[in-house]
C-alpha cells in the first residue's frame, strides 16, 4: 500500500489498482496515474485523484446513466493504447463539471475510454460527433410532481 496527500486528505491505495493514462488527459498530459476514490454516496458519479498532483481530481460518470444511446467504440489504435486483446471490454466514461451556478454538465465530446483488464484509460476526441463539451443533464420529471400536476388538472411539460 502507498499513501498520497490529496485534496481529500491522506489517501491509502494499492499501486496495483492505479488507473494508468499512458497519454495523460487533455490539459493534464503529464499526469498519468490516478486513484479511483471510494464512492461514499450512492449515485452515478465518482472521483479520480491524480497520484502525481494532489490538487488534480476529476469527477467521472458513465454517460449512459443519462443518455442511454451514447456509444463509443474504440478504434484499433485506441485498443492498442489500452492494452486490449481479443474480447476485452472497454467502457466510455465522461468528465463531469459543475459551474459557479451549480449547473452540472457532461463532456460528451472527449470521453475517457477505460479497459478494466489492463487498468488503462485514454481520453479521445469525437470529431464531428454533434456532441457538446458542456452537455447539460437531461431534465428528469419527478413522478410526484407529475401526479400532483395531473391531480390539479395542470399540464406537465415533458423534456
Amino acid at each position: 500500500m502507498k499513501i498520497i496527500q490529496s485534496r481529500f486528505g491522506e489517501v491509502e491505495y494499492d499501486p496495483q489498482t492505479v488507473l494508468h493514462f499512458p497519454q495523460g488527459l487533455i490539459g493534464f498530459e503529464d499526469l498519468r496515474d490516478f486513484v479511483v476514490m471510494p464512492n461514499e454516496k450512492d449515485g452515478p458519479l465518482f472521483w479520480i485523484q491524480s497520484v502525481e498532483d494532489a490538487q488534480v481530481a476529476l469527477v467521472l460518470t458513465d454517460p449512459t446513466n443519462f443518455f442511454p444511446t451514447y456509444l463509443v467504440e474504440p478504434e484499433a489504435h485506441e485498443c492498442k493504447a489500452l492494452g486490449m486483446e481479443g474480447e476485452d471490454k472497454c467502457h466510455a466514461l465522461v468528465v463531469v463539471t459543475v459551474d459557479t451556478e451549480r449547473k452540472v454538465t457532461l463532456n460528451l465530446v472527449a470521453p475517457v475510454l477505460f479497459a478494466p483488464h489492463s487498468n488503462r484509460a485514454i481520453q479521445v476526441i469525437l470529431e464531428n460527433s454533434g456532441y457538446s463539451i458542456q452537455t447539460p443533464l437531461p431534465v428528469v420529471e419527478h413522478p410526484a410532481a407529475k401526479v400532483g400536476a395531473e391531480a390539479s388538472g395542470k399540464s406537465v411539460a415533458k423534456g
